[in-house]
């Protein structure tokens, strides 16, 4: 039986994603074995993280600084906006290194289930940056779900009146993924986005 605080700290770290109670209590105990060096560095970073961290005003990034590093980069393509539903999405997209503009993030997606209406996303904010001019084109970056399909779908028709471009990420079959590992909606989706060859 472990101490209290290596309980609660094994409880916190198995909330993260990815993490359950027997990987946690792991990590707890790679983290008490190196105390002196590891665990100083994860609670400095960690006290770091808390003191600094902060949402971009401009596009909902989460950075150390104002705005983002991002948003702040000269080098962007101002007139192109990706829209993501959330910062892990962002990153990912960024990380690929394929999309030079700017991101914008709604926080989440639509779901009636979870009862998140278009007022509890940052929509409102995406078309005041698109009514403020100078971007050419929006892409809807939403996830290959119904919640994140039908949140592309109404962003779509909120931006038809505006003079953007408005286009959506591919969807289909992964590049090495073989046809009977596929799930039939990612089949479908294949089989209406096919295109000529040559």
């Amino acid at each position: 039986m472990a101490s209290q605080e290596i309980e609660t700290l094994a409880a916190a770290l198995a909330r993260l994603p990815g993490l359950g109670p027997r990987s946690a209590r792991r990590a707890v105990l790679w983290l008490v074995k190196r105390r002196e060096t590891s665990l100083a560095q994860l609670l400095d970073a960690l006290s770091a993280m808390r003191e600094k961290l902060v949402e971009c005003a401009v596009c909902g990034n989460v950075d150390t600084r104002q705005p983002c590093a991002i948003c702040a980069d000269p080098r962007r393509d101002s007139r192109s906006l990706c829209v993501v539903e959330d910062v892990a999405d962002l990153w990912a997209l960024d990380r690929a290194k394929l999309f030079m503009g700017r991101y914008h993030v709604l926080g989440g997606r639509l779901s009636a289930l979870e009862g998140v209406r278009p007022e509890n996303l940052s929509i409102g904010k995406l078309l005041e940056r698109v009514e403020a001019g100078g971007i050419d084109e929006v892409v809807l970056a939403m996830n290959a779900t119904l919640e994140g399909q039908t949140t592309a779908h109404y962003i779509a028709e909120r931006l038809e009146h505006y003079p953007v471009r408005i286009t959506q990420l591919a969807h289909g079959l992964p590049v090495g993924g073989e046809l009977d590992y596929l799930d039939e909606g990612t089949l479908a989706q294949a089989l209406r986005a096919r295109r000529p060859v040559g």
